[in-house]
């Protein structure tokens, strides 16, 4: 007779922080969370880059490839992020947030999961034909999920729904259907094969970092002044990319994923004692975690990072690009409006004896809805629109050139030269702009014009 036990299982918060799961599963996660925001970037045009038709999505804003400062504040402030990252926080980019290590981490998840089920549920046949037969699950598997990458990463630069297309319809004739192909292919090769290679033979990422990193950059660091280390290798089995960490901090290979400090965690925190390998700011052995022998704002600035005088100028100049560029973002115009006079006649008398100047108009809507575009007269004395009143509506990408005068009595006038603003009103944007123009009137007087004699 068998009875029932209930296994009394730990608080989640201990089985959180059990000895060496603590870095893995925080990586997990962010990587996660990574993996999710590499998805829905495009989708939504978060951050996209539309060579189809030369366009530029960055967080919310659809910019034009005239728009060359905005775009500028915007790969300075990536730039900048970038070379922060890797001066502050050493390769902390590479084991938590690089596509490439999740992607390649996830395969030889997968590579091992399918060997451990064949090896169980088919330990009657050689190991030859589960070999063959692991590969050949790996392989199916592989296709599909190389196909799904590429499409997300190739939707960055074509629209989603145009690539969704083309996808169905297997198009390998077209320029972005033999992209798509090429690609698929490669990262293909790239999970079958290459993975973490990559980091160490090709990524230029890790070339960057070592030459940024200084005595403050954060690593992981092995430390055992004492001789405590029991030599158990646990960290090097535990490294994805199979290095020795005690050897040194340095290593092109390593990418701080913290993997070889929760096998010591977890090796050493059964017999009591402390891991031996932790993140530290620099080959000082100093561990990131705040300093109770500083004040409370030092003490946290250092626990982020900024450790000296270098961090907190690099860390203003990105707040001064953000600040830049989030103002040049919310500045900007919807709709594009340029007004041109036409000189070619400086002005016109009319059959209704108003005097007539002629411009031209050239509006673009770089916007995502569709934007109704008017105009109007300011600081000239019964001017007003002739010939385009009521308007013009503008579909979003769609760009218009218009003639039109102002016309204005003469008796309102100055002789020669008169000062205006032309105020362009767009709706849904509810933004105005007012272009200063000059509008020529003649030197004498212009008889108004006389009745028809009655017959």
């Amino acid at each position: 007779m068998t009875t029932n036990v209930k296994h009394k299982y730990p608080p989640a918060s201990e089985r959180i922080t059990l000895p060496g799961t603590r870095f893995h599963r925080i990586r997990k996660t962010v990587q996660a969370v990574c993996f999710l925001i590499f998805i829905l970037l495009p989708l939504f045009d978060v951050m996209r880059f539309d060579i189809t038709r030369e366009r530029f999505y960055f967080f919310g804003a659809e910019l034009w490839i005239s728009e060359f400062s905005i775009l500028f504040l915007s790969m300075m402030f990536l730039w900048i992020l970038v070379a922060a990252m890797a001066m502050i926080y050493g390769r902390f980019y590479c084991g938590y947030l690089c596509p490439q290590m999740i992607f390649s981490e996830a395969a030889n998840s997968i590579e091992k999961a399918i060997d451990r089920k064949i090896e169980r549920k088919l330990s009657g046949i050689g190991p030859g034909a589960r070999r063959v037969l692991s590969v050949a699950i790996f392989s199916a598997v592989l296709l599909p999920a190389s196909v799904f990458v590429t499409f997300v990463f190739v939707s960055f630069f074509v629209p989603p729904a145009d690539l969704f297309h083309r996808l169905l319809t297997l198009d390998i004739r077209t320029a972005p259907g033999i992209v798509g192909a090429s690609i698929t292919l490669v990262t293909l090769l790239d999970f079958a094969f290459l993975r973490q290679r990559f980091c160490t033979s090709i990524c230029p990422y890790g070339y960057l970092q070592n030459m940024l990193a200084d005595k403050n950059t954060l690593l992981v660091h092995f430390h055992d002044a004492n001789g405590q280390c029991i030599h158990c290798d646990k960290c090097v089995r535990a490294c994805p990319m199979g290095i020795d960490i005690r050897r040194s901090s340095h290593q092109l290979e390593c990418t701080h994923c913290a993997e070889c400090i929760d096998a010591c965690s977890g090796v050493l925190g059964r017999l009591g004692r402390n891991t031996l390998i932790q993140y530290a700011w620099g080959d000082t052995g100093q561990t990131a975690a705040p300093d109770t022998r500083a004040g409370l704002l030092r003490s946290w600035l250092r626990f982020i990072g900024l450790r000296d005088g270098k961090r907190i100028a690099v860390l203003i100049l990105l707040l001064v690009y953000a600040t830049g560029l989030s103002i040049a973002i919310s500045m900007r115009q919807p709709v594009l409006v340029q007004i041109m006079p036409n000189r070619i006649t400086l002005y016109n008398v009319g059959a209704d004896g108003l005097i007539h100047n002629h411009f031209r108009l050239v509006a673009v809507n770089r916007g995502r809805v569709e934007a109704h575009l008017t105009m109007s007269i300011a600081d000239l004395p019964s001017a007003h629109i002739v010939g385009m009143e009521d308007g013009v509506v503008l579909k979003p990408g769609e760009s218009v050139k218009r003639d039109f005068d102002v016309a204005a009595a003469s008796a309102r006038l100055v002789p020669g030269v008169n000062r205006m603003n032309i105020l362009a009103a767009v709706v849904p944007a509810q933004k105005s702009q007012a272009v200063a123009e000059t509008f020529f009137a003649p030197l004498d007087a212009v008889p108004a014009p006389q009745p028809a004699a009655a017959k």
